[in-house]
């Protein structure tokens, strides 16, 4: 803080980093409010707090955004050491309260008595819409198998509108270029994912996660669902629920002659990952994909047989193409591992050719000067490198896809 003035130090001492001032819990029992381990931080606050993820004005700042485990019930209260207005005047702090009402529904409680008699209401709390998936986790703290379920819901189910309000909230913390859909419009579906657990000898639910899809039109008479967002809640990941929701909304559209293929809307690098492992577990009995036919290298039976059967779009079909052919290739074998290289790279060089291309008519049409300009920002040796550090990169996600494969 060199430079700063005695002024300008004590002030910078009432910033806040967000993403550590709010605490998220998702509450099962009364006991779980003073829980530390119960509670959770967002990963991104920069769409309600700006880029710098700052609040100003509060030294202690706490911002607790509590949520009953199934439906969702809000707590929301701030709490905070000292503000900046008790010991300067002039200088006014954030209306932190304000930037969160504006993405918390209304119907929130402030206080913990409140709270915590709607948590007494949490078993007449039931999932929304349809049934399609039950399937197990052990627990290895809990020395038992739990169950969860997939439901698919749309907003004529009772409460399910008000229930999304709140449920929608998360995707700001834990999605960075989040924003909420247009509920109103009808070709949005949603999936939900709950958990199943005893209380006092009673079956309750807590929600675990979701997926919205948008089904698209596609001329003349088919349907492109299009995966918008995705997310387990943090107290659930790396348990294996992304992937059971995934290949269940996938199979759910898979059942529909009226659908041409699935997609996702700017998928992140987990989810891609999670696809890659998805798509492979689908396609690897296929007939098109077995090892003879794998070796002989990517060809039109697998895009229409993947297409046909599993609504897999020729681009997602090529991804599985190469990893379940990584699969088949032995690597110590040379002229296997070769030919695995030049297959894939044949495919990872389409861009720098189209460079060539446009170097190509470079070369017609510009002066000299245009020319070296544009040349000096193609350096084939860099092309090169690139082109084998993308191989090298694509080879090690492969193989985690291949080693999750083995180990389901």
């Amino acid at each position: 803080m060199a430079g700063l003035s005695a002024m300008e130090k004590k002030l910078a001492e009432f910033k806040c980093n967000t993403n550590e001032a709010i605490q998220l819990k998702l509450v099962r029992f009364p006991e779980d409010l003073e829980d530390d381990s119960t509670t959770f931080n967002p990963e991104y606050s920069h769409q309600v707090f700006g880029d710098d993820e700052v609040a100003f004005g509060y030294k202690g700042l706490k911002i607790l955004l509590y949520y009953n485990a199934g439906n969702l019930s809000t707590l929301f209260r701030i709490q905070y050491t000292s503000k900046v207005n008790e010991n300067f005047d002039c200088v006014e702090a954030d209306d932190v309260e304000s930037k969160i009402r504006k993405i918390i529904p209304p119907g929130f409680c402030t206080s913990t008595d409140d709270f915590v008699s709607l948590l007494e209401k949490e078993v007449n709390f039931k999932p929304f819409g349809t049934l399609l998936h039950t399937y197990s986790v052990h627990n290895e703290e809990a020395g038992e198998d739990i169950t969860y379920q997939i439901y698919q819901a749309d907003m004529t189910c009772p409460g399910f509108r008000e229930y999304h309000e709140r449920l929608q909230t998360f995707l700001m913390w834990f999605i960075e270029t989040a924003s909420f859909i247009d509920v109103d419009d009808e070709r949005w579906n949603y999936f939900l994912v709950f958990e199943k657990y005893n209380k006092d000898g009673a079956t309750l639910f807590a929600t675990v996660g979701y997926m919205t899809v948008y089904n698209y039109y596609v001329y003349p008479d088919k349907t492109r669902p299009r995966v918008s967002q995705m997310l387990i809640l943090p107290p659930f990941q790396g348990e294996g629920h992304g992937a059971q929701l995934f290949e269940t909304v996938h199979r759910y559209y898979m059942s529909s002659p009226m659908v041409l293929d699935i997609t996702a809307e700017d998928p992140s690098e987990n989810y891609v990952k999670l696809r890659d492992f998805v798509l492979v577990k689908l396609c690897q009995d296929l007939p098109c994909f077995s090892s003879e036919k794998l070796m002989q290298g990517f060809n039109q039976e697998m895009v229409t047989e993947a297409q046909q059967k599993l609504k897999i779009n020729k681009q997602h079909t090529r991804r599985v193409y190469e990893i379940l052919r990584l699969r088949a290739t032995d690597m110590g074998d040379p002229e296997q591992s070769r030919g695995y290289r030049l297959d894939i790279k044949k495919r990872l060089i389409g861009p720098y050719k189209k460079k060539q291309r446009e170097l190509a008519k470079m070369r017609r049409c510009l002066r000299p000067e245009e020319l070296t300009n544009q040349l000096n920002q193609i350096d084939l040796n860099m092309q090169h490198e690139q082109l084998e550090e993308s191989f090298q990169q694509l080879v090690s996600d492969y193989r985690r896809v291949l080693e999750r494969l083995a180990q389901a």
